[in-house]
């Protein structure tokens, strides 16, 4: 169903989140204006609205694409389905049948779902759950409504030639005690006003009806899964069968019937996912391709909103690396694109590097918080912070931490949407101490801080990385990380350690980082997969059978369960949660000689370090890593502070958990509810300094960024320059 943009009077986004000098970006806008709309470009120093802090910090940027822009509305179109040219050719007046598996998950949600669509024949199922056949002027409903979670296999036949018009389910082996038991069916039919009117006409989609909604989009897409929709000539035979088990990695729906009509997949359903022939012996669909021949489509899948270019903008050959953001007016309406220029390819400009975290931004885009509360909004408005949160408008697609309407896991990310998440002034946490942000507003800090220090740096974003591996970090003497860089592909790994082992310096600045495995898809790289296996932190569970990547069929999950825990290559990982608040390091005893000693200073064993700052209120809180030899810490690590005991809310991370009471490192629970500060060095002259907390960087800003923690850092980013 197509969406207009009217809750929010003006919206925009870009194609991409990294650009060069030389390259090309694109802005799409959506305005309701009744006049045109402004757009201007700024340099983004501070993204932090809380006026206890730098606050919102911009700077004009000249940009030949500044000036006024002719509104209009653009619509975005949620729900996935299969488009297909032109269905099979079937002789005119004589009986076809339409069928398929389904696995539906909302039946009688009191609207219609399209099953499979030929011209004016539709099967479905209807507003009451029950299966339902239309066609030349008829309908007809089977009386049952079918059970979800559960398998079907459903046919409509239509017989011009009498105006018999049937439907009718068969219940599949389920495993379920309350499901149909195999067999059990059920057939209705009825006879067409117009008997000829039943003709077959070779209009084709799956998992949405032939008919159009108001704005000429595709409607009454269905939720579930679908598999091998087929259509039967009059004799019975096959004359088209789209098998899903095919192309798992692509967006390509392969017709194994006589005359090869392929369809294309829209709006990014998931695949790689279990069917009806699935027994629970094969877990990945490259083992066991006919036990993965389903899709799992959904009404509300929205992941590329595909709006036309409204402007572009080639960056300057001597534009420096930086944040930037175009910002756009219309009326009082407005909002902002953020983007980040990195150097020109093969260059560096600057000794450090700041790594972007823009795939974890990605996944984060638009996250719908379970425990958001009214009040929360006292803060925003006193603040003049950004405005729109995911809680309020989930029908712009929401974040892989969020499930669709169905209940399934959401398990794609695009930035191609426009991301409320990823604006300046954006707050996550409406409460606590500071200023409650994350991701892109809360790594500002560290842009703020290095700002403040004078230090000319580089930006390298995460897709950068991943595309070109260790050859974006060539020559870079120092590169720092922001507060949550949590999702990377292997080849993100590869490059960060190639980096470290070859003498850099790689100062880690956040917590829970290194965490899960993502990865891109090659037709659509702005397009990312992440599948929640085994264990961790998650906001849902990988089902049974569905742990294998649908984009290139590698197992997914925790990095620690793939091998490559983060201890591997910062020296510390993920340990402990809690509410959204923080406290302080404290020194710890560090003998003079040891490596990394320098970076304490003054400080002395048993000093407090960071009990302020604009994120929980100190510099050790929200998501804590700590050393541990086992996964990989080095044994020449130095433990330089940890922090203080953790408040009643902090709990375990589940993969650390065995029992209830017991660890899988056989200590007491508490004692890993804990950061570690760490540095260790490598044998070709390079180091790790890690921080293990997710608020470090909100303490930066502190007293005009003159405070121990500023101090802290800026001494070890001078020693390495």
């Amino acid at each position: 169903m197509a969406l207009q943009t009217g809750r929010i009077p003006l919206l925009g986004y870009s194609d991409r989140l990294s650009v060069r000098p030389g390259e090309t970006i694109r802005f799409k806008v959506s305005s309701h204006g009744e006049g045109p709309y402004e757009a201007w470009l700024v340099r983004s120093i501070s993204a932090d609205p809380n006026p206890e802090g730098p606050g919102i910090v911009e700077r004009p940027v000249e940009a030949a694409f500044a000036g006024a822009y002719p509104s209009r509305v653009q619509p975005f179109n949620p729900g996935s389905w299969v488009a297909v040219s032109h269905g099979p050719a079937i002789a005119k007046g004589s009986a076809y049948a339409l069928e398929a598996v389904i696995f539906p998950t909302l039946p009688g949600d009191g609207r219609e779902q399209a099953i499979l669509c030929a011209g004016g024949a539709t099967l479905l199922i209807d507003a009451a759950g029950g299966i339902a056949a239309r066609a030349g002027g008829a309908e007809v409903s089977a009386e049952t409504p079918l059970k979800p979670k559960r398998w079907y296999a459903v046919r409509l036949h239509a017989d011009p030639a009498t105006g018999r018009l049937a439907v009718g389910w068969r219940a599949l082996p389920s495993g379920r005690a309350d499901a149909p038991q195999p067999g059990e069916s059920e057939e209705a039919a009825v006879e067409a006003p117009t008997p000829g009117a039943l003709t077959f006409e070779p209009r084709l989609r799956v998992g949405v009806a032939a008919r159009l909604d108001q704005a000429g989009e595709p409607a009454d897409h269905f939720d579930g899964k679908i598999e091998a929709p087929t259509i039967r000539d009059v004799h019975e035979a096959i004359a088209a069968q789209w098998d899903f088990s095919q192309g798992i990695e692509t967006w390509s729906a392969s017709d194994v019937g006589p005359q090869g009509l392929h369809g294309r997949i829209k709006n990014h359903p998931v695949r790689g996912v279990t069917g009806s022939a699935w027994d629970g012996r094969a877990f990945s669909w490259r083992d066991e391709p006919a036990h993965y021949a389903a899709i799992h489509f959904h009404s509300d899948s929205v992941a590329d909103f595909g709006w036309e270019d409204d402007f572009s903008w080639t960056v300057p050959e001597d534009l420096p690396s930086g944040v930037y953001i175009a910002r756009i007016r219309c009326g009082e309406a407005e909002d902002a694109m953020p983007f980040f220029v990195g150097p020109p390819k093969g260059r560096r400009t600057a000794d450090v590097a700041i790594l972007i975290s823009t795939f974890t931004y990605a996944i984060y885009g638009n996250h719908a918080r379970p425990d958001f509360a009214e009040f929360w909004r006292d803060r925003f408005r006193a603040w003049n912070a950004y405005p729109y949160n995911p809680a309020d408008y989930p029908e712009y697609g929401q974040s892989t931490y969020n499930r669709y309407r169905d209940g399934a896991g959401i398990c794609h990310a695009s930035w191609r949407r426009p991301l409320f998440t990823l604006r300046p002034g954006y707050v996550t946490f409406g409460y606590g101490e500071g200023s409650g942000l994350r991701h892109f507003p809360a790594d500002s800090h560290l842009i703020a801080w290095a700002e403040a220090k004078g230090l000319t740096v580089d930006l390298v974003t995460d897709d950068r990385l991943d595309e070109e591996g260790a050859a974006a970090l060539e020559g870079y003497k120092v590169l720092l990380t922001g507060s949550h860089p949590e999702y990377h592909t292997p080849a993100m790994l590869d490059a960060l350690e190639a980096y470290r082992d070859r003498g850099g310096l790689l100062c880690y600045l956040g917590g829970n980082g290194f965490y899960w495995k993502i990865v891109r898809h090659t037709e659509e790289p702005h397009l990312l997969e992440v599948r929640r296996a085994e264990g961790g932190i998650r906001a849902w569970p990988a089902q049974p059978g569905e742990a294998h990547h649908a984009f290139d069929g590698s197992y997914g999950g925790l990095w620690r369960r793939l091998g490559r825990p983060p201890q591997r290559l910062t020296g510390i990982g993920f340990s402990a949660q809690g509410q959204f608040e923080a406290s302080s390091y404290r020194v710890e005893a560090v003998d003079a000689h040891a490596p990394g000693a320098w970076i304490l200073g003054d400080l002395k064993e048993g000093d407090r370090l960071g009990d302020f700052g604009l994120s929980g209120g100190g510099a050790a809180g929200f998501e804590l890593d700590r050393v541990d030899h086992d996964l990989g810490s080095p044994e020449g690590i130095t433990i330089l502070a940890r922090s203080d005991s953790a408040a009643e809310s902090f709990v375990v991370v589940p993969e650390e958990m065995l029992t209830h009471i017991t660890t899988v490192t056989g200590d007491p629970p508490n004692s890993l509810l804990r950061a570690d500060m760490t540095y260790f060095e490598t044998p070709a002259g390079g180091a790790v300094f890690s921080v293990g907390s997710i608020t470090f960087c909100g303490s930066l800003p502190h007293a005009g960024f003159e405070n121990p923690v500023s101090d802290l850092l800026e001494r070890v980013v001078r020693r390495f320059l």
